[in-house]
């Protein structure tokens, strides 16, 4: 479901709906969010975009043949798979954010989309857990969780052929291991899906309940990025380090045109 916002308050209100949870009496969200520059743009991995989906397995055993092994949190191949997707290796996994305020900024980041519409992609991963296979299900109900950590899926299969061999169309959440600051501060977190080839688009827009997309008028994207920059949601903070304040005192110091 798309949902076209017009001003700074609304885009608040859409990213926050449906957050208050009765049972504890806080303001908890169940969604997750993926911000884009450009509306035309899709949810397809770098597996997909890159044409690397036959390579996949091959492209992460060479990774692990090469990096050096004191690199990874242990020995798993999600851990891996995170380390690999986090230095840009082709992968079937998509950066994702608790923080809508992160999202926002990656649709924004750039003042060569301001003529396009951008929009952020907002899925609720309870509603995604109901469509897991029972094994992983299971092991959500056992941790009392509603995302896993690489440890949990290490529990149900420990390596992409056994992920695969679940069954079934599905999308699940998972936090990588705290590589470095950047995966922190951008509170981030993967899909994965249930095959390499899966269009997360097709899964999502088959099931309007799983998701909706809001849509950030190009008029409005100034505004947007000028209070993002206001509460501190920029480079300096979300990629640490001198490229990051780098990156964000250029864009900063950018004249209107």
């Amino acid at each position: 479901m798309d949902v076209r916002v017009a001003s700074w308050i609304e885009l608040q209100e859409a990213v926050f709906t449906d957050s208050w949870r009765p049972r504890i009496q806080r303001f908890r969200s169940s969604f997750v969010f993926r911000g884009v520059p450009r509306v035309s743009h899709t949810l397809d991995t770098s597996l997909q975009t890159g044409a690397f989906v036959a390579h996949e397995k091959h492209l992460l055993t060479s990774f692990r043949k090469y990096a050096v092994e004191s690199a990874v949190h242990g020995d798993w191949v999600w851990n891996w798979l995170s380390l690999a997707k986090h230095h840009g290796l082709p992968t079937r996994l998509l950066d994702w954010s608790y923080s809508p305020y992160v999202a926002m900024h990656f649709a924004t980041e750039n003042f060569r989309d301001f003529n396009d519409d951008g929009a952020l992609w907002c899925v609720d991963y309870q509603k995604t857990n109901e469509l897991l296979p029972p094994p992983l299900r299971e092991i959500l109900k056992s941790d009392n969780a509603n995302i896993f950590t690489t440890e949990m899926l290490n529990r149900v299969a420990t390596s992409l052929d056994d992920f695969d061999a679940l069954g079934g169309d599905f999308l699940l959440f998972f936090e990588p291991p705290s590589l470095d600051e950047r995966i922190v501060n951008q509170f981030a977190l993967f899909s994965l899906p249930s095959s390499p080839k899966l269009s997360l688009e097709e899964l999502l827009k088959g099931r309007e309940s799983l998701y909706r997309r809001i849509i950030i008028p190009a008029n409005l994207k100034w505004e947007v990025r000028d209070k993002l920059d206001q509460a501190n949601i920029t480079e300096r903070v979300l990629f640490p380090g001198l490229d990051g304040l780098s990156q964000w005192l250029k864009r900063y110091f950018t004249t209107r045109k």
